[in-house]
């Protein structure tokens, strides 16, 4: 093998290897809840991790939001919650 075909196949190694790597990893989300309840009480829970297992950054991502959630009894009092998540 000559030295030009012994660099372009490392460099073609090179490639797919940070090709593969930068695919599917491990990732995590982390998320801050903050509930107000009906009376106006606000409380702030420890932030929890959540691991997306082989996932690519966009699909873990997508799935890594803020959400808020809104719940309303008979007497229309309402209770929300706000969960703040950062793909970390």
């Amino acid at each position: 093998m000559n030295h030009n075909m012994k660099k372009n196949l490392l460099m073609m190694t090179m490639l797919a290897a940070v090709a593969l790597s930068s695919c599917k990893k491990d990732r995590d989300c982390e998320c801050t809840t903050t509930v107000t309840d009906r009376k106006g009480v606000t409380t702030t829970y420890q932030p929890e991790t959540i691991t997306y297992v082989k996932m690519k950054k966009g699909d873990a991502k997508s799935l890594c939001q803020k959400a808020t959630y809104t719940d309303v009894n008979e007497s229309g009092q309402t209770e929300v919650t706000v969960r703040d998540c950062k793909l970390k």
